[in-house]
């Protein structure tokens, strides 16, 4: 087997939400009237790979960049993508790497692997660094339209550590988000590092996979734009969703 080399390239899928409207390629919008976010996650300390997204994202014009968390762990960077992050004043979510290296979270349950990269990055990272990721929520409304989390909406304790990763996961997390107080009817979520993305429409769950996907305001979305800086499959490429939004 030959195995993938790894590039810093990035891909991107686009998810519209409210009525058609030009090609976003072209990136032709009326101002004002809508809203774009940059969704990325699990990013893992992986620099090149944030750098080869983040000059892809200046070239697609988003508003806002919404981080799903795991912004450390695996990788040697994690001083430099949090500089990089700080820049960009995020919607900013902790994932359980995150919260396991600032002493949020016990590392007992991590894999060999991921435990010493939490204990090398805990004593590397500056006292600053250590404080910003122990004051990162676990979730966070985006408008009125968007509810992000690391794992899922379910349940309200641990919820940074449970993988959305089945139907029936999916539909507990499509409650939570029909509960929701703000409303919001799509929940964008990381963790599992694979690009995913499922609809709730009357009780049923279908799964979307064009690249281009217009939103239905009566469904309810569970969306995931994959890793940045650790994919988990052959396709070593860094990933990440645009969403756009009426404002």
């Amino acid at each position: 087997m030959t195995p993938c080399p790894y590039s810093a390239a990035s891909r991107s899928r686009w998810w519209l939400a409210g009525d058609a409207w030009e090609d976003p390629q072209c990136h032709s919008r009326a101002k004002g009237s809508r809203m774009r976010l940059a969704l990325i996650s699990d990013i893992h300390a992986n620099l090149e790979a944030l750098d080869a997204t983040l000059a892809n994202l200046r070239g697609v014009g988003a508003d806002r960049v919404v981080c799903l968390g795991d912004v450390v762990g695996y990788n040697a960077d994690a001083g430099e993508c949090l500089a990089r992050l700080r820049e960009l004043d995020p919607v900013w979510i902790a994932g359980n790497h995150d919260r396991a290296v600032s002493d949020q979270l016990s590392a007992t349950g991590f894999n060999a692997t991921a435990a010493r990269a939490i204990a090398w990055t805990r004593a590397n990272l500056l006292q600053a660094d250590l404080d910003l990721l122990a004051g990162l929520p676990l979730k966070a409304a985006v408008g009125s339209a968007v509810v992000a989390v690391h794992g899922v909406l379910h349940p309200e304790v641990g919820c940074e550590l449970v993988r959305l990763n089945s139907d029936d996961k999916r539909r507990q997390t499509c409650a939570a988000l029909e509960r929701h107080p703000s409303g919001a009817h799509i929940c964008a979520h990381g963790h599992t590092h694979r690009v995913s993305a499922y609809e709730m429409r009357g009780g049923r769950m279908a799964d979307c996979t064009a690249d281009v996907v217009m939103l239905r305001d009566d469904a309810h979305y569970v969306i995931n734009p994959g890793t940045v800086g650790e994919p988990r499959d052959c396709d070593r490429v860094a990933t990440y969703m645009i969403l756009d939004l009426a404002k």
